[in-house]
């Protein structure tokens, strides 16, 4: 003869039925959640270069690679590639002098995948002062920015350099930044440690470094292209006239 079955039972079994059918539905109780949204692929050079600098923030704002640009210090190139990746990103951050090419550099090859993932293939160059990142904090600004040094220090340069005879920061150094047409539309001068900013809309300026108390020789005019969200870094050299 069959058991009869208790009501406890019959309640329990009516209570799992409930939650399996809840559960099937997507209503067990909480709101559905959504699901994990599909990575971006990357299918161009602009999009490598983001993921670049979402891996190392202090590249933001570094600019693509202008060959005829001079005091570059900082820049970027993007080439597609195929077996290692969508993209091979170099990039450069130089110090030391860049007016005259850059006495360090530090040379770094990301693969970036189509799906987003960065790889370093290979990296030169010793450790990167830091103000030397095209953004030490990774806070993206817009304009032109960097260090203005004076040397030579000592009458007489040693091989290898004396740390001691580096070039020095100059003080009140005055820029001004005039549009294509020759326009002056701002200026700025560096601080105590010899840096500057100068916040500009994108476009393409010529940086002209003002003479300068107790220095003999002026760098030259400058040109630079500002795009959005990006600072170019430029580091200007004056001449003590120490010989």
């Amino acid at each position: 003869m069959a058991r009869p079955v208790s009501a406890t039972m019959t309640i329990r079994a009516a209570l799992a039925l409930l939650v399996v059918m809840l559960a099937a539905t997507g209503c067990a109780g909480s709101p559905p959640t959504d699901p994990t949204p599909a990575a971006v692929p990357v299918t161009t050079p602009e999009a490598a270069v983001a993921r670049v600098i979402l891996a190392e923030k202090r590249l933001t704002g570094i600019a693509p690679r202008n060959p005829d640009a001079i005091g570059q210090a900082a820049w970027y190139e993007v080439a597609p590639a195929s077996g290692v990746g969508a993209f091979v990103v170099t990039v450069s951050i130089g110090w030391g002098d860049c007016p005259a090419g850059c006495i360090d550099e530090h040379v770094w090859h990301f693969a970036v995948g189509s799906d987003g993932a960065v790889t370093t293939v290979s990296e030169e160059g010793g450790p990167v002062p830091d103000d030397a990142w095209p953004s030490p904090s990774g806070a993206a600004r817009t304009g032109v920015g960097g260090v203005v040094t004076a040397g030579p220090v000592c009458p007489v340069q040693k091989n290898p350099p004396d740390p001691k005879c580096a070039p020095r920061p100059v003080d009140g150094a005055v820029l001004v930044f005039r549009d294509a047409a020759g326009t002056e539309v701002g200026r700025t001068s560096s601080k105590a440690d010899g840096t500057f900013f100068a916040e500009l809309g994108p476009g393409f300026y010529v940086v002209v470094p003002q003479p300068t108390k107790g220095l003999l020789g002026t760098p030259g005019a400058q040109s630079v292209t500002v795009t959005d969200g990006s600072e170019v870094r430029l580091d200007l050299a004056y001449d003590t006239g120490i010989r």
